[in-house]
């Protein structure tokens, strides 16, 4: 079995191959991950946009494989938060014909971070840099601002990973979906 993610962002390829490995059918799945485009704004700003970036990811990397998975973080609107606002990641699951959803559980930025990403348009790690709360360009493919703000606690790999499971659903129970 052949599986491709929509992105060569370490955090999510290795997200998809150790949720898959709980997963008797996808155990031995070869994952490979490709870069594509979402089809969105860098920074999805809310639940529509960041479920179209996932299923367009999912559907430009389904090239000669069993399935692809497309995976999006984003901003969408919560009320009564501090910010009006919450992070979350969905995960899209192709198999060709079908898609398959599910979301990770979601957090809040800080006030100044969510500001600057709505009111300058920057992503949430050049947000980060410009705050001065971390150096590290690429913060998202590591341990994610959910690591930051969770002291380690949460990296974006784990908080991935949720998504992932919640989609899996779909294709665990067939006859119910």
């Amino acid at each position: 079995m052949k599986i491709i993610v929509g992105s060569k962002n370490p955090s999510k390829v290795e997200a998809v191959k150790e949720i898959l490995n709980d997963y008797n059918d996808f155990s031995k799945a070869e994952v490979i991950g490709l870069e594509v485009s979402s089809g969105v704004d860098n920074q999805p700003k809310s639940l529509d946009e960041t479920i179209k970036g996932a299923m367009n990811r999912a559907k430009a990397c389904f090239i000669d494989c069993d399935y692809s998975i497309g995976l999006e973080s984003g901003l969408m609107k919560i009320p009564h938060t501090k910010t009006g606002y919450m992070d979350f990641t969905c995960c899209a699951i192709f198999d060709g014909k079908n898609v398959c959803l599910g979301l990770s559980s979601c957090f809040e930025y800080p006030k100044e971070i969510t500001r600057l990403v709505l009111e300058e348009g920057i992503d949430i790690n050049q947000a980060f840099i410009k705050k001065g709360l971390t150096k590290n360009p690429k913060l998202g493919s590591a341990e994610g601002a959910i690591g930051f703000l969770t002291k380690g606690r949460v990296i974006r790999r784990e908080y991935t990973k949720q998504a992932i499971q919640m989609a899996l659903i779909h294709l665990e129970n067939p006859d119910l979906y």
